[in-house]
This record gives structure tokens, C-alpha cells and sequence, in this order.
């Protein structure tokens, strides 16, 4: 393994936690390459004891503890991240479905993925199947013919293959046949021919094998089965799966039609019937009389289904028709009736059928069809070659051989397209010119083969069978099985057309020249420039929409300069916080900072300084040293001088760029030199909707340079597309910037090999790009509304999140139309419409309104005292149904009527009554400036919210009853105070004499006992003194009581 960057130049050893290894793969063979400067980081699965082994790929059975993870991050004490925000990410638990993977013993386990989005991904894997995957054994794909690889393009998260002769099973793979599984499918197979179900043989062969984002679909027979899932439960105990599915049960088909891109989020397979039902296009239901459809497109963009159909005339023989059905109108019309014969191209390349052509005596047998909803090119094929850009007049391609069959075309949508025959040989075509090229067999196929064997390449063999062909990231690849050395083999290889097409150039067009004594080999170049360069590139990101992040590995602290298990969990960790973020950032409410990695370091930035001297001086804890400044969202991406991948075009916007050319060398001419470039180099901007986007192109002639330079200006006519949601109902379009006699014929070596020049079809996607939302200011919307009201009241309880506004100041919304791609935030300036749509004065409260309730609670027209707000502003949608605003409006009045949902809300606590509203905002139809339909929908905090006029009233009285009570109660206290006072002394004093005389009973009892032995006169006495002194003592308390009421009276 080589060094892992220039900044350490050790050789490194890679470990990684098995949840997700990230390694790092420079090939040594590219280092002596001055323009190969960048490495890859390669995401793979891994245990600890395959790290750092070249291509190694683990499947998992066990799920990994993630205790290991918290002591990893627990190290992390004093590093620029929050370790309690990075492991709490666990507890955002998301299930995710993901695409099955065998393991080393064959089993196919059910996998699922449950994103955690902090860090480790948590595998869960519970086994649906015991049995054993098959093997691939060459009866299977020896003399077996190619078929073709049907899937939905930039959707499907696996393909399917079937073909395997005599067996219910299909290629199933996840990683576009870089590896691969033979599964068996459990399926009834019962066989329903009769006779309206004409079928010549039974066979367990899986035919029409399609795949889609969700399902799917295979025929086997006349039968249609369909599988919905994850792909995770393919093979069950023993046998096959058994969630295959039966449909169209009554009916026979007899073949499947692909369609190859979804309409807004909805894919389609087309069923061709046969028997009884003949004529029957199964994609809701068509029939034609007396006939039978041999192909079927469906046009997402125009929700049309384009027919081949072979109509039976019983007076005339059998004859083809394209035939267009409209899914809307349900109409439909004859396009173009195919001719009997192949026409007689008389050595031409190409021929325009007028109908007043003449014929050869070859028969054209269409046997389909193939569009591109780019540039509308459609193609049919059999023994013949047919193209056209309207479907109604079409062109001949004589160049394909008409002793020829066509089995399938496979077509890359970016202008190149494959074409395998009945004879599995490969022919090429690129879009917008009319030459046919064939690869293979050919002399440049057996040059390339002698080459590969020479350098000893393990992709080659004697004997070989192609099984498929198919395109992947613009590059034709081949499935194809080898024998080699008596062992089988299935791979996956590139076919390099460039390679062989220069190889042919130079095999045919050369020239022996006798130079004195010797022979001279000299080679012809067609192509008519030496130089093409694209200059003047913007930035591609805004066009591309492609968001992109940096993310580099953390600085391992170590004397060896390894990183460690915990580095990389470190990482691995902070990567998937990173993508946390990125996911958690589409929010109503705007940041302040319009990053989605401002939240990582916004507490932590002004200590960066600090962290920086722990990790210069190797002090940083764990080991490891995470830089602020290396995770950080990327929106100045610079171009590479070529177009970009695709161009998304919003209303009235452009995209600029320039050509340069150089002639290969001007011609002895009459004229001048001038003309003799622009004569020699010619640049025609072809585009598939004209009347939707227009292209300008100005040139300059470098007199001194022999070189021409091309201005080319891209832009939108502002009336081809209604408004649609950001990244949804895009209308497909493209431009082909070429340059006239460059079609096969022009090449440029790169390190990568080489490469067409001359012919670039750019896709280009008109309507709202991705990326771009509405998004509430709440910053400068508190900021305006302190300023007009010249106050603000938060709440009580205060959420950042969400600031409370009053109910009786002025509301003045602001929002921001921020670009997520390009970085870009400003304020909208647009119109609007907003509307209360839900609401409730708790959170757990909030409940939707009906149509018919938000129409009441928003509309001016509302006569039934329902109305939330209202505004100043008169200016209203055309049905004057709802008030149309703007960032210079005079601000929302909130009312609360009477009908209302938010009148007379009772308060909770001793603090004002609040309300939480749940407002949509859209500028769908109000807003002329852009195809975008922004809509938000946000929760809006009022307090203050006043109380109702009766219950406000029925408050007062019971607040005046409760006051006036308790001031007459005071009054009748203070009146009856004096009696009461005297009562209870009158009470005491009663109460202590019967304490006294209670006393004086038990003291008499006890002296009595105690001098019973005393002489009678000293009794007597004794008797005598007792009384007189109980006596005094009464006399004593009566005189006391007299004197507290005269003194009282007297008071």
C-alpha cells in the first residue's frame, strides 16, 4: 500500500472498526503520472483481521458492541467536539433498507441497515434461508445467447439477469456485476397453455428479467411474477423465496417492456399479451383490433405510450405502424407506417424515408423500439436501423447490414449506443452522426485481444461467451463467461470503444509511400482540428447541483505516524456526524451562518487556537488531532475543462462557456486565410426542444493561430415549464455541442487512455434544480419586527429554537431562498401566499385544518367572523380568495374571531394564554420569477393571546363577587369583634373556675384522708379558713371582670 498523503511519508498500516473502513488506495502505477495527483478514499466493510488487505470486503453475521465506540469518543475530553453530542446521535435510530450480500459460506442472509447516523452504522443481519447459493457452472452460460440488462436508470439499487438455461434462477447483484449471485427462485411454474394460450414448449428459463427502485419483475413462460422488498429474502430454505408474487394471472405474456426512468417517483413495466387477448399492452389497459404489439415505450415527460404494432389485413400482407397512444386523453393515432421492404441506400450512409425512395427485396421484420427522453431519439430496429427526432419522419442508417438481426440495443442516455445481434455481434452508434461502427468481431477487436494476451491480462480467454452488455457511468462494459485452463469464470470487463475505433482508423485509412529506396508508412487523420479545448468553464456546482463536503482524516499523534483502530473510529465517527448534520439542516427555521457544519464548531471556534498547541505539542487526548477547518461543505468546486455531467436550468437562466480549435492545417485556396480556418472548422450547437431553450453561438477567427473561438451561450426561454417543487417534475431536454466531421473520427490520450472528442451531449433538466429552499429568517424577522414595534416579548420559558412573538404588535415575516449546493442565502424577494393550516396551543395539540377550514381562517373573503390574521396589504390572488404578500409588505394583524381555532384560548398557568400556528407558505401561481414552487411549512409561537368578551366579563364578576365578599366579610368582622371578644374572656373565665373548682374538689379529698386523726375544733378552723379564702378569690375575679368591662365601655 503506498503512502497515505504527501504529508506523511511513511508507509501506513490501515486499521478500522468493522462498521465502515475507510482506506486509503494511491496505485503506485499512477505516481510517474504528472497529471494524477489526487488519491481515493475506498468505503468498504471490514474486520479488524482484513484491514489494509487489497480489495478484501467482509460480510457480517454478529453485530459489534457500541460500548466500544463511547470509550473511544470518551478519550476525546479536550478535542474541538461535543463526545455527549456524537454518541447521542444513537439514540436517533432510523431503519434503512439495504441491499442483501452472501457470505463466505453461500447463505443469503437478510440484511438490513439501521442508520444510527452517528457512528458505527448497526448492522442487522437475521437469516431468511439455510440453503445454498448456486454455483456457476458452465452449462449455464457456454453457446448461451446475451440478453439484455433492463432497469431503471439512476434508481435501481440492484440488477437481475435472468437466461440461465432450464433453471428458476436469476444473476443477482448490488454492485453493478463487480460481484455477483446465481439464485433460485421458488415460483409455481405452472403452465396454463391452451388454446387461447398458444405456447410451443414449456421451459424453466427466467425471461424479461427487470429491475426497479422497489420490485422485480421476471417472466417465465407466459407467466409474470413480481418481487417487493428489500432483496433480502431472495432464497429461503432449500429452495427459492417463496414473496414472488403472481400477476396477470388470466393472461398470457409474451414479453415484458422496460421502461428505463421514472415519472415523478412512479416506475413502470409494460406486459405485452398474447392468445386470446392479443393486441393487449398491459400498463392500464390498450387494445388494438386485429393485431399484435410487438414493442411498447412509454414518454414519462408526455405520459404517452409509443406502440409497435403489426397489424393483420387479411386483403394484404402484414405490416408494422408506430402507433401513439396519449394515457390523458385516451387517444389514439397512427405516427408512421413502417415500409415492407429495406430500402435501397445506393452506397449512402444514411437515407430520409419519403416514401419515394426505391426497395430491395430484404423484408424489415421490427422486432422493437428504444428512446431517449434527452434529445427524443427514437430507434427502431430487427434487420434494419430506423432513427428519428419526431417519431413521425425517419431516417435509414444503411451502414448496419440488413442480413443482419438486431437482439438489443443498450443505450448509455448520454449519446453513445451499443447494438448486439442475433449473432452476438457488437456494433456502435453514436447519436447525431449516421455512421455504424463494428467492434466485434473486427480487425481492431483482434488488435486490442493480441495486445491484452501480451500483457498477460486475466480478462481474456480462448473461450469466452458474452451473457450481457450494458452501460454504467458512460462506459460499455461486458458480462462475460471464460474458460480458461479448464475453470469457469464470470467477468465484468470494460469494452474500450475509443481503443478500437482508433484501431480501425488506422487498419483501414493508411498509405505505403516509396521514399527513394524504402516504402514510407504514413496514417490519414479525419479529424479536422488538432486541438479542442473548452475554456471560459463556470463553476459546475451550480448547474450540476451536486453537494459536496470535505472531510479529511484526523492527525494520528503517534511516533510512527499509524493510525490506530481508535483514529479511524474517530473518523468514521465524525463522518457520519458530518452526514447527521448535512440531513438535520433542512429545517424551517435558518441558521444564522448558512453552513451545515456551523453547528459542529460554533461553540468551540474561538478555542481553536488552543487545540492547535495541544496537538503541536502531541498533547492531545486520544492520540488524535481533529482540525476545525478540515470537515467543511464545499461551494467554490472549480471546472475541469469539460462540460458538466448534466445542466439544470431554472427560469430564464443561462450557462456560458467558450470552444477552442485549431484546424489541422489550412488548404492552398484562392481565399483568404480567414476563411480557409472557418472553412475548415465548423461547431453546430444541436438542441432536442428548440422551443423551450435557445442557444447562441459567436465565433472568432485567431488569424495567427489557425485556430477558431467559439462563444456558446445556453438559456432557457421562460415558457416551457409550469412550477414545480425543488428537484421534482423536471422536463428532460439536452444539447449536443458538436463539431462538424469529428464523429469517430477525433481522439485525445489521457492517462485515463483515450477519449472522443468533438460529439459532447450534455442532458439538461429544466424546471426548480435541487437543492434550492425557502426557509424562514427568523434572525432578521426578530430583528424588524423589535425595530417597527419598538419592543419584543419573548416568552416565559424561552426556546431558541422557536422565539414567541405578541399577539398585538404587528407580525412582519421574512424569508430566505437559500441554495444548500452553491452557498448562496438571500432574501426573497417574491411573492407569496401564507395560511394557517394547523394549529392548537400546545405542541401536543396541533391538529390539521380541512380545506374548508383553511379557507375560513385565511381568506379575506370569509364572512362568518372565522378570519386568524389579517393585512393591509389589497393586492390577492385572482380569485381573490387569499392576500398575496411580499418582503415589502405592511406586515399580518392577528384577530382570533370569533369561529376561530385560536379565540378565547384558556391559559395553562397564571401567564397569557399562547397558541402555536402552523403556517404554509408558497408562491405556487403568485410568484412569476422562477419555476420553483417553494412551499415551507413552519410552527409559528404567539402569546398574549387575549381572552373572549364573555369570558373576559364572566371573570370580572367572579373576580368583583370573590372581592366584594371579602370586603363585607371584613366589614361584619370588625362590627361583631367586640361580642365575640367578650364571649370568649366570658368562656375563659367559665372554663377556669371549673379548673379551679376541679382543684379545689381533689385538694379537699386529699386533706381530708391526710389529717383524719386531726381534733374536731381544728377541723372546724381549718374548714372555716378554706372557705374564706375560696371566697376571696371569687370576690377577687368578680371585681376583675367588672373593671375589663368598664374599661371596655369606656373605650
Amino acid at each position: 500500500m503506498s503512502p497515505a498523503g504527501p504529508a506523511w511519508p511513511r508507509l501506513r498500516v490501515l486499521q478500522a472498526l468493522w462498521a465502515l473502513l475507510v482506506v486509503l488506495l494511491a496505485p503506485w502505477r499512477l505516481w510517474a503520472i504528472k497529471n494524477t495527483q489526487e488519491c481515493t478514499w475506498q468505503v468498504v466493510l471490514n474486520n479488524f483481521e482484513t484491514v489494509g488487505k487489497k480489495d478484501a470486503s467482509d460480510r457480517f453475521v454478529d453485530q459489534e458492541p457500541l460500548y466500544t465506540v463511547d470509550k473511544v469518543f470518551s478519550l476525546l475530553v479536550d478535542a474541538p467536539i461535543d463526545p455527549d453530542e456524537v454518541r447521542g446521535l444513537v439514540s436517533g435510530k432510523r431503519e434503512r433498507s439495504w441491499t442483501c450480500t452472501p457470505l463466505g459460506s453461500g447463505h443469503l442472509p437478510t440484511l438490513s441497515l439501521q442508520t444510527y447516523l452517528g457512528f458505527p452504522y448497526y448492522l442487522k443481519i437475521n437469516y431468511s434461508c439455510k440453503g445454498e447459493l448456486f454455483n456457476l457452472i458452465p452449462r449455464y452460460f457456454v453457446n448461451v445467447p446475451s440478453r439484455p440488462l433492463w432497469y431503471t436508470v439512476d434508481q435501481t439499487p440492484v440488477f437481475i439477469l435472468g437466461g440461465i438455461p432450464e433453471e428458476k434462477a436469476i444473476l443477482l447483484t448490488d454492485t453493478n456485476f463487480k460481484d455477483f449471485f446465481l439464485v433460485e427462485l421458488s415460483i409455481d411454474s405452472c403452465w396454463v397453455g391452451s388454446f387461447y394460450c398458444p405456447q410451443a414448449s414449456f421451459t424453466a428459463t427466467i425471461f424479461d428479467a427487470i429491475a426497479t427502485e422497489s420490485t422485480l419483475f421476471i417472466r417465465q413462460n407466459q407467466l409474470i411474477y413480481y418481487f417487493t422488498g428489500t432483496y433480502t429474502t431472495l432464497h429461503a430454505s432449500n429452495r427459492g423465496s417463496e414473496r414472488w408474487v403472481r400477476v396477470l394471472a388470466n393472461e398470457c405474456i409474451k414479453k415484458l417492456c422496460p421502461v428505463h426512468f421514472h415519472s415523478n417517483g412512479s416506475e413502470y413495466v409494460m406486459a405485452l399479451t398474447t392468445g386470446k387477448h392479443e393486441g393487449y399492452v398491459h400498463f392500464g389497459t390498450i387494445t388494438v383490433v386485429n393485431c399484435s404489439i410487438t414493442w411498447a415505450v412509454f414518454i414519462a415527460g408526455d405520459y404517452n405510450l409509443l406502440l409497435l404494432v403489426e397489424i393483420e389485413d387479411p386483403s394484404t400482407r402484414k405490416y408494422f405502424q408506430v402507433v401513439s397512444y396519449d394515457l390523458v386523453s385516451d387517444y389514439l393515432v397512427v405516427l408512421y407506417t413502417i415500409p415492407e421492404f429495406i430500402p435501397d441506400a445506393r452506397g449512402l450512409e444514411f437515407l430520409m424515408i419519403l416514401g419515394t425512395e426505391s426497395y430491395t427485396n430484404f423484408p424489415m421484420v421490427p422486432k422493437g423500439m428504444s428512446y431517449n427522453p434527452y434529445n427524443n431519439l427514437l430507434f427502431i430496429w430487427g434487420n434494419f436501423l430506423l432513427q428519428s427526432y419526431n417519431s413521425e419522419n425517419f431516417i435509414y442508417l444503411a451502414d448496419f447490414p440488413k442480413e443482419l438481426s438486431i437482439k438489443y440495443l443498450v443505450n448509455s442516455f448520454y449519446g453513445d449506443t451499443a447494438i448486439v445481434t442475433e449473432t452476438e455481434e457488437i456494433w456502435y452508434l453514436l447519436e447525431g452522426s449516421y455512421q455504424v461502427y463494428k467492434l466485434f468481431p473486427s480487425r481492431g477487436w483482434e488488435v486490442h485481444v493480441s495486445l491484452q494476451v501480451m500483457q498477460q491480462s486475466s480478462l481474456y480467454a480462448p473461450n469466452e461467451t458474452m451473457v450481457t452488455l450494458f452501460y454504467e457511468d458512460n462506459k460499455l462494459y461486458q458480462l462475460v463467461y471464460l474458460i480458461d485452463h479448464q475453470q469457469g469464470r464470470l467477468i465484468k470487463r470494460l469494452v474500450p470503444v475509443e481503443q478500437l475505433l482508433m484501431y480501425q482508423q488506422i487498419s483501414n485509412d493508411y498509405l505505403l509511400e516509396r521514399q527513394g529506396s524504402h516504402l514510407t508508412l504514413s496514417f490519414t487523420n479525419f479529424c479536422p482540428f488538432t486541438v479542442m479545448r473548452l475554456r471560459d468553464l463556470p463553476n459546475p456546482q451550480i448547474y450540476t447541483r451536486q453537494e459536496r463536503y470535505r472531510a479529511q482524516p484526523p492527525r494520528v499523534l503517534e511516533p510512527w505516524g499509524f493510525h490506530s483502530d481508535n483514529s479511524l473510529a474517530v473518523y468514521q465517527g465524525l463522518v457520519y456526524y458530518l452526514l447527521w448534520l448535512h440531513s438535520k439542516y433542512d429545517k424551517p427555521y435558518a441558521d444564522p451562518v448558512h453552513d451545515p457544519t456551523w453547528r459542529w464548531w460554533k461553540n468551540k471556534k474561538q478555542d481553536q487556537d488552543y487545540y492547535f498547541y495541544l496537538a503541536s505539542n502531541w498533547r492531545s487526548a486520544g492520540s488524535v488531532h481533529v482540525d476545525m477547518a478540515s470537515y467543511e461543505k464545499i461551494y467554490d468546486l472549480k471546472a475541469e475543462n469539460e462540460l458538466p455531467e448534466r445542466i439544470f436550468l431554472d427560469k430564464g437562466t443561462s450557462y456560458r462557456f467558450s470552444v477552442f480549435l485549431t484546424a489541422r492545417e489550412p488548404e492552398p485556396a484562392h481565399a483568404g486565410a480567414s476563411f480557409q480556418v472557418q472553412s475548415q472548422v465548423g461547431l453546430a450547437v444541436v438542441l432536442a426542444d428548440p422551443g423551450c431553450i435557445e442557444a447562441v453561438v459567436k465565433e472568432k477567427v485567431l488569424v495567427n493561430r489557425n485556430s477558431v473561438l467559439f462563444w456558446v451561450t445556453l438559456s432557457d426561454k421562460r415558457f416551457c415549464f409550469d412550477q414545480g417543487i425543488s428537484g421534482h417534475h423536471l422536463m428532460k431536454t439536452s444539447m449536443l455541442v458538436k463539431v462538424v466531421g469529428s464523429s469517430g473520427h477525433c481522439f485525445q490520450n489521457t492517462h485515463q487512455g483515450p477519449r472522443m472528442q468533438g460529439n459532447l451531449m450534455v442532458p439538461v433538466l429544466i424546471g426548480c434544480p435541487p437543492g434550492k429552499r425557502l426557509a424562514f429568517d427568523i434572525t432578521y424577522t426578530l430583528e424588524y419586527n423589535r425595530l417597527q414595534n419598538k419592543h419584543y416579548f419573548d416568552c416565559v420559558h424561552v426556546d431558541p429554537e422557536m422565539p414567541c412573538f405578541l399577539f398585538r404588535d404587528v407580525f412582519y415575516p421574512f424569508f430566505l431562498i437559500q441554495d444548500l449546493v452553491t452557498g448562496d442565502s438571500g432574501s426573497f424577494q417574491g411573492s407569496y401566499v401564507l395560511k394557517v393550516v394547523g394549529g392548537g396551543p400546545t405542541l401536543d395539540t396541533i391538529k390539521e385544518y380541512s380545506e374548508e377550514d383553511i379557507y375560513r381562517f385565511n381568506s379575506p373573503l370569509d364572512k362568518t367572523d372565522s378570519l386568524i390574521w389579517t393585512t393591509r396589504n389589497t393586492t390577492t390572488t385572482e380569485d381573490s380568495a387569499f392576500n398575496i404578500l411580499s418582503h415589502n409588505s405592511l406586515g399580518i394583524e392577528w384577530l382570533c374571531l370569533e369561529n376561530s381555532p385560536c379565540h378565547d384560548t384558556i391559559p395553562h398557568s397564571i401567564f397569557a394564554s399562547e397558541f402555536f400556528f402552523k403556517v404554509l407558505v408558497s408562491n405556487r401561481g403568485v410568484d412569476k420569477s422562477t419555476y420553483c414552487d417553494y412551499q415551507l411549512t413552519f410552527l409559528l409561537h404567539i402569546h398574549g393571546l387575549p381572552l373572549s368578551a364573555r369570558r373576559a366579563f364572566l371573570i370580572l364578576m367572579v373576580s368583583a363577587s370573590l372581592f366584594v365578599g371579602l370586603v363585607i366579610l371584613y366589614i361584619i368582622s370588625c362590627l361583631l369583634s367586640p361580642y365575640v371578644v367578650k364571649v370568649c374572656n366570658i368562656l375563659c373565665w367559665k372554663i377556669n373556675n371549673i379548673i379551679a373548682w376541679e382543684s379545689y374538689t381533689y385538694s379537699t379529698a386529699s386533706d381530708t384522708r391526710a389529717f383524719s386523726n386531726t381534733s374536731g375544733t381544728k377541723s372546724g378552723e381549718s374548714s372555716g379558713g378554706i372557705s374564706r379564702v375560696v371566697s376571696k378569690v371569687a370576690e377577687e375575679n368578680k371585681t376583675d371582670t367588672k373593671e375589663t368591662l368598664r374599661k371596655k365601655s369606656i373605650s
